[in-house]
């Protein structure tokens, strides 16, 4: 392929700003060619995002419902009949539970509230179950919602559409080449046919993957293109969090360990794949990214806040201060909760009044200090300025 990087660059952005993919070479160039500068491309994927989405970035919140007893081996989850992770299992909660939580996560500023239900597939009695629990929230609560309930027919997504579910959740997860290695118990066929009942039924989709499970690049690109045949409207982007005791737990792709630069790279692959999607920075972002997440909301428009079923991730207002300070909006579905719309108003005022938020740069008082030093079983320590004791 003979280019210059910024003619390239150039044209995707004006491929995705009129919605349409790049090629497929192209797509493999954006993962592997290093003639392609990191920064380069990010600004072309955030050219094209900003030009769908604006600097808007949608909070989401994820909780389980129900956790363990899956009979699925899918390697990478710790809720499998093969993982030997030391989760906490239990049975589905109440209708009273799932509110609390719901009206928790508006409370933090979410947009959707996402909710998981383990196992291979809901009963009739789940879903009559998760069916009132979204009627619930979506009447009281006026939240978004979404569910990943595993593999659904079209009577069953039929019936949570009925109850007012914006959105079904039902990952890919990897490539149809690469599924194997990863789950055995069913097939990367059984969760094509979920995301067509899903569709017929009238639901919208989120559909995504997780990134690092021992894939190549070619498999990531087939799911990019796989979802753009679907038209997936939300597509969350998650980076394999080695678990203890899963079978799969190192984070590789085409060999090699995920790092920060291959993670911002793989992000603004499915943005210019997919130019008119939510691209949703799912599990993984905090340890995967690190010091760099803010570039991430360049190609992606939504993250996860609180963590990720089984895992921990940043809190809310971190996150929130993160996205003020790289100069984007937090998108809220309605009013904004007080002590919230409170905490925004500092970030945004900056200067000294900041810190007041989490006290960084504060000084430690010799009071202070004595009671921390008595804290660790210390001697107090006499700090010296020019000889001088302070």
């Amino acid at each position: 392929m003979s280019w210059t990087a910024a003619a390239l660059l150039d044209r995707w952005i004006d491929a995705g700003r009129a919605g349409e993919a790049v090629g497929r070479d192209e797509a493999r160039a954006i993962v592997a060619d290093d003639r392609l500068a990191l920064l380069g491309l990010i600004e072309a994927a955030g050219q094209v995002r900003e030009a769908h989405f604006g600097r808007d970035v949608l909070i989401h919140q994820l909780h389980n419902v129900q956790s363990g007893a899956c009979p699925e081996d899918c390697g990478y989850c710790g809720q499998s009949q093969h993982s030997e992770a030391p989760i906490q299992a239990y049975r589905l909660k109440s209708r009273e539970e799932i509110v609390a939580e719901a009206q928790r996560a508006k409370d933090n500023g979410a947009y959707r509230y996402c909710m998981v239900l383990s196992g291979r597939g809901p009963s009739d009695e789940e879903i009559d179950h998760m069916a009132a629990c979204i009627a619930e929230v979506k009447s009281r609560l006026g939240l978004r919602t979404c569910l990943s309930a595993g593999l659904l027919d079209e009577g069953k997504a039929r019936r949570l559409a009925d109850a007012g579910l914006d959105r079904l959740n039902h990952n890919l997860n990897t490539s149809e080449r690469h599924y194997e290695q990863i789950c055995t118990t069913h097939t990367f066929a059984d969760r094509v046919n979920t995301l067509a009942a899903a569709r017929a039924a009238g639901l919208d989709l989120c559909s995504g993957l997780i990134v690092g499970m021992g894939e190549s690049f070619e498999d990531l690109i087939d799911v990019a293109y796989r979802l753009r045949e679907f038209a997936v409207p939300s597509i969350p982007v998650n980076f394999l969090v080695p678990i203890p005791g899963n079978r799969v737990n190192d984070a590789t792709l085409q060999g090699r360990p995920l790092t920060p630069q291959m993670v911002l790279r793989v992000l603004c692959l499915f943005r210019l794949v997919n130019p008119t999607a939510e691209i949703r920075i799912g599990a993984g972002r905090e340890g995967h990214l690190r010091s760099m997440q803010a570039l991430a909301l360049h190609p992606a428009n939504s993250l996860f806040v609180d963590g990720y079923l089984l895992t921990r991730g940043s809190a809310t207002r971190d996150t929130i201060a993160m996205i003020i300070d790289a100069g984007f909006e937090v998108r809220l579905d309605g009013a904004w909760p007080a002590e919230l719309e409170q905490f925004v108003a500092q970030l945004k005022a900056g200067g000294s009044g900041a810190f007041d938020i989490d006290h960084s740069g504060e000084v430690i008082r010799d009071d202070r200090r004595r009671q921390r030093n008595a804290r660790l079983g210390e001697a107090p320590a006499t700090l010296r300025v020019n000889g001088t004791p302070i």
